[in-house]
């Protein structure tokens, strides 16, 4: 019987015990290695953002958002009332703490944000892509999205400077306004710009130190849902933002009912879910800030979820 065993152009006999183990092994392995195609991609998952986790509704439901070819993109959770009333204690929890932190502190973690969205700006720009977004159009986006963030960042320490004031009065008093947050406030996003506008929804409002429940746009949440993930990373205290996917229609009810919600703050929206929120809040004179189109960053929108306090102080004595 032949034993000579081929090993890069020579023989067993003339290759070093070496040079043959390693012919016996590439040998085996071009037989076991399986072929690529037969791999199948791991899918992600979208959730909701609740109280810095990521649970699926309770309801158990989900909708399927499409691709810009009308393919299934995704699916995704559909979020039910009790999973925003869920997200409201975990805002109020929050509220306290993330109020009271220092400006400088919140400035610090708005701009971490930024850092871990710019580390991540690929992601972002294939999902806008797959939505239908040019290339082009989505890192255009995607670098407007960071730079809002290091906008609202630059202005927590500094809007109550500018905002604030000494007001003359005639008796012997210091007299004091400033600035405080309204509290939890809930959020609408808009259709437009799935990632710019929804950063630009929410930024100004944990700026001026709010907690927030946002509900992504309906007709493209990847986006919105991804960005958690980045909030997740970032040292954003659990609770301070809470993300929601779902149908507007059957939710935006509850973000301007709800009794422990001070404010809401709607983009986009018709005339008659403009009048239902507008009614819905005035159960507990619940704030309303509605915006048709989408904004550019400028810190009166910080403003637009503060409330005035005036304080007095005796001179002397």
């Amino acid at each position: 019987m032949d034993k000579t065993v081929k090993a890069e152009g020579r023989s067993i006999d003339s290759a070093s015990p070496r040079e043959a183990q390693s012919a016996a092994k590439s040998a085996s392995g071009a037989r076991a290695k399986p072929p690529a195609a037969s791999r199948l991609g791991v899918a992600k998952t979208y959730k909701l953002y609740i109280n810095g986790k990521f649970p699926r509704t309770e309801s158990g439901r989900y909708f399927t958002v499409a691709d810009a070819k009308g393919n299934i993109a995704a699916n995704m959770c559909r979020a039910s009332r009790k999973d925003f009333r869920e997200a409201v204690l975990a805002a109020r929890a929050a509220f306290n703490g993330w109020a009271g932190a220092s400006a400088y502190l919140r400035g610090q973690i708005l701009y971490r944000v930024a850092e871990m969205l710019e580390a991540r700006a690929e992601q972002f720009v294939t999902e806008l892509k797959l939505m239908g977004v040019d290339k082009r159009a989505a890192s255009r986006e995607v670098t407007a999205t960071i730079d809002c963030l290091v906008y609202y960042a630059g202005w927590t320490d500094k809007y109550q400077q500018v905002f604030s004031a000494v007001n003359p009065v005639a008796s012997s008093h210091f007299n004091f306004s400033i600035l405080e947050p309204v509290g939890v406030v809930s959020v609408l996003a808009g259709p437009e710009n799935a990632l710019l506008g929804f950063v630009e929804a929410i930024a100004p409002v944990i700026a001026g130190g709010n907690t927030a429940i946002a509900l992504a746009s309906e007709q493209n949440p990847l986006c919105a849902v991804s960005f958690a993930e980045v909030l997740h990373s970032s040292d954003v205290p659990a609770g301070v933002i809470n993300i929601l996917s779902g149908y507007r229609k059957e939710l935006a009810e509850q973000f301007a009912s709800h009794m422990d919600v001070n404010a809401i703050i709607a983009n986009g929206g018709d005339a008659s879910e403009i009048k239902m929120i507008q009614e819905q809040a005035a159960n507990n004179i619940k704030r309303v800030i509605i915006r048709k189109k989408p904004i550019a960053p400028d810190p009166y929108q910080i403003i637009d979820v503060q409330e005035t306090k005036t304080t007095w102080h005796p001179i002397g004595g």
